[in-house]
């Protein structure tokens, strides 16, 4: 047969196949499937259990773990002395001043920096540099009419003066920092006037 004489007749069954498949779709009727019946089978009889005899030669015996010996935590603690008996309030009455003693303790030095003489000067002359630059700041501000942080800064610049002054005998170098605070924070006072 012919290549072209096949393709020709396939072509056609095959055409042929569909349009009846199309044609037939029309008229379907539903089929429902019955599943062939099932015959039931007897159970099968379950084996009887073998009977196990226990052991005779196990002992079950709840296992006891034997913590070390505790000590009395009470025996760690020192022994408190028993407590006194309430008295009745006692007026307050002044204690009679200590006697003298024949030397009176001696107060521990302090240290301090030891400075040459030049050092001495040059910090003395900071000291009263600063000093003086601060009374006049305060004296500035003495008469004005200051907020509530101004009158802080005003404090805290007298704070710092009068403990430089103190300072002057014991520590030069102490005092003359304390002296450049007060004249840092009088400086910011007198630009924070109006």
């Amino acid at each position: 047969m012919p290549d072209s004489l096949r393709k020709t007749i396939t072509t056609t069954l095959w055409l042929a196949g569909t349009v009846g498949i199309s044609s037939c779709g029309a008229h379907k009727v539903a089929r429902v499937f019955n599943p062939p019946p099932v015959t039931a089978k007897a159970p099968e009889p379950i084996p009887p259990t073998p009977d196990i005899a226990a052991p005779t030669d196990v002992s079950f015996e709840p296992a006891i773990y034997d913590f070390p010996r505790q000590t009395d935590p009470s025996s760690r603690f020192p022994d408190l002395p028993p407590p006194r008996p309430s008295r009745a309030p006692v007026a307050n009455v002044p204690k009679a001043p200590p006697l003298p003693t024949e030397n009176p303790p001696v107060p521990s030095p302090k240290l301090a920096q030891i400075l040459t003489p030049e050092e001495s000067r040059r910090n003395t002359q900071e000291l009263e540099q600063y000093t003086e630059r601060v009374k006049r700041a305060l004296a500035t501000v003495a008469g004005k009419n200051l907020t509530q942080g101004q009158k802080d800064i005003a404090e805290r610049v007298r704070t710092y003066l009068l403990q430089a002054e103190q300072a002057r005998e014991q520590d030069l170098v102490t005092a003359v920092n304390l002296a450049r605070r007060a004249d840092l924070l009088a400086k910011d006072l007198l630009e924070r006037l109006p």
